[in-house]
């Protein structure tokens, strides 16, 4: 019986008005078997999430939300428990030196199924918008707008 697993694509939209964006990795994550159902069900959330380091310099996902499997029983998994990410040591240490040297914070903006059905988390090294930066970020956007409506009403 092949199994079909369909495309999950479950974003952190408000990450790009928040953050100025700046290095990308791809993170495994570690999870329960109630967990994966859950999000291969499209029943999770990252728009509330961070992450951080631990004293052990291991990388956690937290308030991550991941809706209870409505199947599990009392084995069922906590909803807003915190996450371990899986990452090379050195991807590991590079970013614990720049979160505690610049001040930087490492947003996910992604959670998505791999090929093989792994459950991967896009994350990004990001440093936080002043207030003047999200106005010219929503000036663009709106400018953005204007232009590809005068552009459809010439065609």
């Amino acid at each position: 019986m092949a199994t079909v697993i369909k495309n999950i694509n479950i974003k952190n939209k408000k990450a790009k008005f928040e953050y100025e964006l700046l290095d990308k990795y791809i993170a495994g994550i570690v999870l329960t078997g109630t967990e994966i159902k859950s999000i291969r069900n499209g029943k999770a959330s990252i728009s509330e999430s961070f992450c951080e380091f631990n004293d052990k310099g291991e990388l956690f996902v937290i308030n991550m939300y991941i809706e209870e499997y409505m199947h599990g029983s009392h084995y069922n998994h906590r909803p807003r428990g915190e996450r371990k990410l899986l990452l090379n040591k050195r991807e590991l240490k590079k970013l614990e030196k720049e979160v505690k040297n610049t001040g930087l914070t490492i947003v996910p903006l992604r959670l998505f199924i791999n090929d093989k059905g792994f459950a991967k988390l896009e994350i990004f090294l990001a440093k936080g918008k002043k207030l003047y930066d999200k106005r010219e970020t929503i000036k663009d956007r709106d400018n953005k707008k204007n232009l590809d409506r005068i552009k459809k009403s010439f065609n």
